[in-house]
């Protein structure tokens, strides 16, 4: 069986357990921004471990689960936990959820995650709008033999980021009075945090934040026929080098945790939009 097919079957699996919830977007979660899915009312609560081919994350912070219900009655998805490039999976892996999400009728893909500010004014606990990226991570899930059914062989990157959504995003933090940065997201790989000589050449290059995720998602919804991105980052550390303190794990949850109550309450106001 090959991956469209593999896609299209893991959706109906899904409608299955859904039946006519019909989500306006879906909602990747980062670290430490798994509160907002145990808001959603009517939830539908779906283990990763449950669904075929999804991807099992490993990593602390990322539970695993899918949950279908409504956010201020907007009905939405949220994926609590995310796979990452580090972790060992392939990259027709890394790009599957986003796919599924896809084969389900999901117009709009919410990218969050958690990110170290390139920006000295874009303190840990603030949140950043992503307007563009640039893809130091290797990964392409796009790699490989292309099944037109998905998107085009060449695909262009110049709106992956919706201008559209991305200026909804602007006039919601606007609303709420949330402070909302924006910059160009820098994905790496990892798993070790960046070296203060890489976070220096990556605001050379103009980044405004760097995480170790996002790039296969964007790459993907980009592919996709027919499907929009757009995304915030939560910034959990400054980059290595800027403060002089190291870095660990812990700090990027702790923190993650404070941005995600700023990020929880724009997102409220934004699917309702929709």
């Amino acid at each position: 069986m090959g991956v469209y097919e593999q896609v299209q079957d893991c959706a109906e699996f899904l409608r299955g357990k859904i039946g006519d919830f019909s989500p306006k977007c879906a909602i990747i979660l980062g670290s430490g921004l798994n509160q907002l899915a145990e808001e959603l009312e009517e939830a539908i609560r779906i283990q990763y471990t449950d669904i075929p081919g999804f991807p099992k994350p490993t990593v602390q912070g990322h539970s695993g689960c899918l949950h279908f219900g409504k956010l201020n009655g907007t009905e939405i998805v949220c994926l609590q936990g995310r796979s990452h490039g580090y972790e060992g999976h392939d990259e027709t892996t890394l790009a599957y959820p986003t796919r599924v999400m896809w084969a389900l009728g999901v117009p709009l893909l919410v990218i969050t995650n958690a990110s170290g500010s390139l920006n000295p004014e874009a303190t840990p606990g603030n949140l950043m709008m992503m307007t563009d990226h640039i893809n130091m991570s290797g990964l392409n899930p796009m790699a490989g033999m292309n099944d037109e059914r998905f998107g085009p062989r060449f695909f262009d990157m110049t709106n992956a980021w919706d201008k559209e959504h991305s200026q909804l995003l602007r006039e919601c933090a606007a609303e709420i009075e949330t402070p909302l940065f924006e910059g160009t997201y820098v994905g790496v790989r990892g798993p070790n945090f960046e070296t203060p000589a890489e976070i220096k050449a990556f605001q050379v290059l103009g980044g405004g934040c760097v995480g170790m995720s996002t790039v296969p998602e964007i790459l993907t919804a980009s592919h996709l026929n027919g499907m929009k991105a757009c995304g915030i980052a939560t910034m959990t550390n400054m980059g290595a080098g800027i403060t002089g303190e190291p870095l660990n794990h812990e700090e990027v949850m702790e923190l993650g945790l404070i941005a995600g109550k700023r990020l929880a309450k724009l997102l409220k106001v934004f699917v309702t939009k929709l």
